[in-house]
This record gives C-alpha cells, structure tokens and sequence, in this order.
C-alpha cells in the first residue's frame, strides 16, 4: 500500500504554465515534464483555443500514464486574456502553421515518439501535423473529432452564418466582452447557472478570464469562419 501511495503521488503532478514567442505571436502553454519520458504527448485544443480549459484534462492524462510522458498542450493564438497582438484576427491556416513553427521551436530536439492528442477541431490541426511530422509523430488521436459539417445541424448552420458576417462577429464579441463589467463572482455564477452547468471551476475560470475579452471572441468567429470553409472543402474531398 506504502509503494503504490508514493507512485501516486509521484505521477500526481499539476501542470505549468507559460508564454512563449512562436511565429511571432506569444503563446501560451500549459506541460508537465516527465523526468524519463519513453514519449511525448502534444495537445491541440478546439476552438475556443483557450489552453487553461484543460487544466484537468492534462493533469489526470498525465497521472493515467503513470509518469512516463511528459504532456505539452498549445493555445490557439489570441485566444487569450490579455491582447499580446494588438487586435489582429487570426485564420484557421494561420493557426495550423503556428503548430507546425511550435513543433519546430520546441520539439525539434525531442528524441522520443510524439503522439497528437487533438479535441474537436484540434483533431483537423492534428491530422495536418502528422502530414507534416511523420517522422517525429507516430499516433493522432481525435477526442469529438470535428472533421465534417453537419448540414442539417441547426448550431453549425447558426454559427457558421454568424461567424461569415463581420458585422455580426463584432457585434456578438462586443455583446460578450461587455459582461467584463460584472464582478468576476457574478461573472462564474452567470456562466456555472447557464453554459457551464456542468463544468468543473477550472473550465468557469477559464471562460470569465479569456472569454470576456473582445480580441479573443473576434479571433473564435474568425477562426470559426475559415475553418467551416477549410471542413466543408475537405469533406468534399473525401467524399
């Protein structure tokens, strides 16, 4: 019992956070450095790209595999709480070749496997990055892929109409950039009442630090608009 305690603890890490400069943009990160890793884990997340949403996510991912890991995740960029670019909006392309610039950056020297690990539309930057890294990358795994669109999905019809209109994109980031005038305790009472009934603090945190910004929504609508036209030309493809 004594020995399987200390493995616990040992593989009960929590994770790092910081900002690097990659293609220029700074970025922000979240790892768990494994002091023997047998292979590294690199998560890309979805849209909204905000990394501290996975916290939890990253933290039990690195105790389930036992410490023999080490387990980087990457933001989106501008999906973030403070503006590092002064306003500009980002494409869906320019987030993938961000990827590409990080795994260059920071992984070039890596000696051990890499495996992608990518939720929602992060499994379509992922499966772009294997093209890119066969040699280095070895496994991609999609949590809720988001690979093709829904044609008869109301919420994709409604988001994809919303984030094609500049207008509507502005209008909607200033509507939700607007409740940075409540207290941060009305903000995640609002958010834990209604959108995130049944997320964990973190994830509440999360969206009342990064989500009430007006650049940060702006860049999740613009984003969102390439990559539903980079989705519907790669279904299309396929089919």
């Amino acid at each position: 019992m004594e020995t399987q305690n200390k493995l616990m603890n040992e593989t009960k890490r929590h994770v790092k956070s910081r900002l690097c400069r990659v293609s220029g943009s700074m970025t922000e990160m979240m790892e768990i450095q494994a002091e023997n890793p047998t292979f590294h884990v690199l998560f890309i997340p979805g849209n909204p790209g905000v990394v501290s949403f996975y916290k939890d996510f990253l933290e039990s991912l690195y105790e389930f595999l036992g410490g023999n890991a080490s387990v980087i995740a990457i933001g989106q960029i501008s999906h973030t709480s403070k503006d590092w670019e002064s306003g500009r909006l980002f494409s869906f392309q320019e987030q993938i070749d961000h990827k590409i610039d990080f795994i260059r950056q920071e992984l070039e020297s890596v000696k051990v496997p890499i495996i992608l690990v990518g939720h929602s539309i992060g499994s379509y930057i992922s499966l772009e990055l294997l093209k890119k890294f066969s040699d280095k990358v070895v496994y991609c795994i999609g949590l809720y892929p988001f690979l093709t669109l829904n044609q008869q999905s109301t919420k994709q019809s409604l988001i994809g109409k919303l984030a094609a209109s500049s207008v509507l994109s502005a209008t909607a980031s200033f509507l939700i950039a607007s409740l940075r005038l409540l207290p941060m305790s009305a903000a995640r009472l609002l958010v834990s009442k209604s959108i995130g009934a049944s997320w964990s603090d973190t994830a509440v945190q999360a969206t009342c630090t990064h989500l009430r910004q007006y650049h940060t929504m702006r860049n999740v609508l613009f984003m969102a608009k390439s990559e539903f036209r980079e989705v519907l030309f790669f279904q299309q493809c396929v089919v």
